[in-house]
């Protein structure tokens, strides 16, 4: 059997980082890259056996990359505290390294629950991220703040998982909002290189919305799926915004010193 570790991302998830960590106890180790938690995190992480790397935050791709140097083995599991391993995966994977698998890296599907569902629609399922599963060495993260890319170092071609892990991406919509605001902050210079302005940001907000609540079918979703749109909505606006903001000069008016007569 080839060993594999399980690494998973976290910053200030003590409400997630259990459950993530506990359902990846079949890895031959798990190592929880943390950027600096203040809420017990690493001490949660390191109760269950988990060995914890301190990286600074430069960006979701770089924390990746440091990720895949501090494991051990062979073969990578990438688990998101906001994801979790389900049984039939753990197997699936299992199975694999107990042979030669075909593929050095291979995609994972996910199954997205929020607000008490599991969602069908806003193009949530399949929901695929960069690669979860490879060999050590196979590929390596681009180096984009937020939503980074990937860059395949094998000759061979990708493979895909049957059995899918669950996502629970936002806690409570207070959890929406936050991840918004911190989603358009990183994404907003990677449109440096574009003319934006407000109207642009409202456009591509409405697109964004239209989109996943009717193109994607985010509508059978009921309220959830409304609620995701929404987000979209939001992440996208203030994501041109912010990179509009940052080409101009905005200020309050001047003012100087006011004395008495």
């Amino acid at each position: 059997m080839q060993k594999i570790s399980a690494f998973i991302l976290a910053y200030n998830e003590a409400e997630k980082v259990k459950a993530a960590v506990e359902t990846v106890l079949w890895a031959d180790e798990i190592v929880v890259v943390d950027s600096n938690s203040t809420d017990g995190t690493p001490q949660i992480a390191e109760s269950l056996g988990a060995r914890v790397v301190q990286v600074p935050f430069n960006g979701f791709g770089d924390l990746r990359n440091r990720a895949i140097e501090a494991c051990r083995y062979e073969w990578i599991f990438s688990l998101d505290s906001d994801e979790r391993c389900t049984e039939a995966v753990r197997d699936e994977i299992l199975a694999l390294l107990a042979g030669s698998p075909p593929h050095d890296i291979y995609r994972v599907p996910r199954r997205n629950y929020m607000m008490g569902r599991r969602i069908r629609g806003s193009g949530w399922y399949p929901n695929f991220r960069q690669p979860q599963l490879f060999r050590k060495g196979a590929m390596r993260y681009t180096l984009e703040p937020v939503h980074e890319g990937y860059e395949v170092l094998s000759q061979k071609p990708l493979g895909t998982l049957h059995n899918a892990i669950w996502q629970f991406p936002f806690r409570n919509l207070e959890e929406v909002i936050r991840k918004m605001d911190r989603y358009s902050s990183l994404g907003a210079p990677k449109l440096a290189h574009k003319r934006v302005s407000m109207g642009s940001a409202f456009g591509h907000a409405v697109w964004a919305f239209l989109k996943h609540y009717f193109a994607k079918l985010g509508f059978i979703d009921g309220w959830a799926g409304f609620v995701i749109a929404f987000a979209y909505f939001e992440v996208t606006f203030y994501r041109y915004a912010k990179r509009y903001e940052a080409t101009q000069n905005w200020g309050p008016p001047p003012s100087g010193p006011i004395r008495r007569p």
